[in-house]
């Protein structure tokens, strides 16, 4: 399989500040990847070169296997930024019948385009009385625009109510699986926690890590958590039974090493009818996150 997007290597300097440090990473089709990492680590000028708004100093860059900025890899590639900016007099049916003219479509698209974000109904009026989110799913009904093999989106979901939200990612499940490779850039880890293939991790410029988050969490190696419901008057005993065990109201809490747990799990299962319920929770996107940066340095 050709890869969507294949970046090797890749460094850009700023002022002798290197804002990319030798960056490899591929991006699939039909896969979603999801780029972390705190201001500054690098994010917005991965963006910008694969865009092809600003060159690199080393390594390569192949954008459907085009070079960046290329009348190939610009047809193929969408992009959404975190504030979506259109002309506030022009209805959102207009605003996106003229982004279709300028790819040589007909701007009759326009409503279906609208229809599948969500705009059906506010299609005719003008865009200065949209909300944000409203703005936001504008700009993701232009990025649709010409089927494009790549989206970049950056911070897409900003701005959008929890039920827009979900629509937005339903929508990006749609695209995957029609071929299209999406990067996202978004801070709402819990969101991309459930809705992505792969994670990459920026810090300082530098990858510093990759994989699906099942690969993280074992590579940062943290500890999992089990909650333990006691049946009434059995907290103290299952709290004997279990050490380091602690006491949280009527329940007890527990952390454990991954390679730990079914042992624990099977030391629980033979407290029997004494233990009501149990919840297992493993390390969350957020701590991983959290792990990586700090082993960065941050």
């Amino acid at each position: 399989m050709t890869s969507t997007l294949k970046i090797s290597e890749l460094t850009k300097t700023f002022c002798g500040v290197k804002a990319l440090d030798a960056v490899s990473l591929t991006v699939e089709p039909g896969s979603r990847v999801a780029l972390l990492g705190h201001n500054g680590a690098g994010k917005s000028t991965m963006m910008k070169i694969i865009l092809g708004l600003i060159p690199f100093d080393a390594g390569s860059v192949g954008v459907c296997g085009a070079l960046p900025g290329s009348g190939a890899a610009r047809g193929a590639v969408a992009y959404l930024p975190e504030n979506a900016a259109f002309h506030p007099a022009l209805t959102g049916e207009e605003q996106i019948g003229h982004f279709l003219s300028l790819r040589g479509e007909s701007p009759k698209g326009a409503r279906a385009l609208l229809e599948r974000v969500g705009l059906h109904d506010a299609a005719t009026r003008r865009i200065g009385t949209y909300s944000k989110g409203m703005r936001q799913r504008v700009g993701l009904a232009q990025a649709l625009i010409g089927r494009p093999k790549l989206l970049v989106l950056d911070e897409p979901t900003s701005g959008l109510d929890p039920v827009s939200r979900r629509d937005f990612y339903a929508l990006l499940d749609g695209l995957a699986a029609e071929g299209a490779a999406v990067l996202l850039s978004s801070h709402a880890l819990t969101e991309v926690e459930a809705r992505t293939d792969r994670i990459l991790i920026l810090s300082k410029g530098r990858m510093v890590a990759t994989g699906t988050l099942a690969d993280l969490r074992r590579s940062a190696a943290l500890p999992v958590t089990m909650n333990v419901s006691a049946r009434n008057g059995y907290a103290s005993q299952i709290a004997e039974a279990l050490p380091g065990a602690i006491r949280v109201g009527a329940d007890l809490r527990i952390a454990c090493a991954q390679e730990d747990k079914l042992r624990l799990l099977a030391s629980i299962a033979g407290l029997g009818d004494k233990v009501a319920d149990i919840d297992v929770v493993p390390p969350s996107l957020e701590d991983i996150y959290s792990h990586f940066s700090r082993r960065d340095g941050q």
